[in-house]
């Protein structure tokens, strides 16, 4: 199929592009990488009046760490980040979900603002986003505001970013001292969406837990974070035992869908199969000499 006919315009500043969104609202889109919108225009789920190509703002196309902060800009392509060594050295579960995203075409276009803006419930980074902490700073023509990713992701394809937004950069805190991480996921093929995965960072002092996040996507209508879950393992010495019943506690609090791909007890029996072998590589990585 072909989309629906549609203006394009291609703004050369970002106070150009903010103006743009706010005068057309809802009947405006954003691209830069396209590789989900232009498929959703090709079969007519989305049919925006007007496209506004933001890939002359070249400021926004950067990664750097500020502080003890990385920030990535709006048009940084997924390539770019997967193969990024400063990204292994500051975000290195970001590094390792890379290996289960898309293929090199997707990668080489698509953004990771627009990853996230699309919101797929079983796509990788949103639940990075969640293990990490992330901020996602949006703007529009009346000014600035910071989002928690805890609180951007709102449901099936739905985020904070309303009509006249625009996610100009993601802002992930740099732990000050050594975090364990892990990256699990199961799929139909090397690089479809997740049926199934899971996201976790731990840290270990004196033997025993004193931070962890875990984040799951591909189960339910958005990535999530469970923090009963993980508070259940604060404080606790890393075992076998104890990350197999926080998986199983996971798998039941969990609200789990079903559809074509899997069945809900399918996709609970890999919870409880993925979260022990995540938290176990965590840990170890956590606990190994420097």
């Amino acid at each position: 199929m072909k989309p629906a006919s549609f203006e394009y315009v291609r703004p050369q500043t970002l106070e150009e592009a903010l103006t743009l969104l706010t005068r057309h609202g809802d009947e405006a889109k954003v691209i830069a990488g396209g590789q989900s919108l232009v498929p959703m225009m090709n079969f007519r789920v989305a049919q925006p009046a007007l496209l506004i190509d933001i890939n002359g703002l070249k400021e926004l196309d950067y990664h750097r760490v500020d502080g003890q902060t990385l920030r990535i800009g709006a048009l940084a392509r997924h390539a770019a980040l997967r193969e990024s060594p400063l990204i292994r050295q500051v975000c290195p579960l970001m590094s390792e979900a890379y290996h289960f995203v898309a293929h090199g075409t997707v990668r080489n276009r698509g953004t990771l603002c627009g990853n996230l803006c699309h919101a797929d419930p079983a796509s990788e980074m949103p639940a990075v986003m969640l293990a990490c902490g992330a901020t996602l700073v949006i703007r529009n023509a009346e000014g600035q505001r910071e989002v928690a990713a805890a609180d951007f992701f709102q449901g099936l394809y739905a985020t904070a970013v309303y009509p006249d937004d625009l996610l100009v950069e993601v802002r992930i805190p740099i732990p000050a001292s050594r975090v364990g991480y892990a990256f699990e996921e199961v799929s139909i093929r090397k690089g479809d969406f997740a049926m199934t995965l899971v996201a976790t960072l731990l840290e270990v002092r004196s033997g025993r837990i004193s931070s962890a996040a875990i984040a799951y996507a591909g189960v339910s209508d958005r990535a999530i974070r469970l923090d009963a879950v993980e508070k259940r393992l604060l404080g606790q010495a890393p075992s076998e035992k104890l990350f197999a019943d926080v998986a199983r506690e996971a798998a039941g609090a969990l609200e789990v869908n079903e559809d074509i791909h899997a069945s809900s007890e399918y996709r609970r029996d890999l919870i409880r199969t993925l979260t022990p072998r995540a938290l176990a590589q965590a840990a170890e990585r956590a606990t190994a000499a420097v």
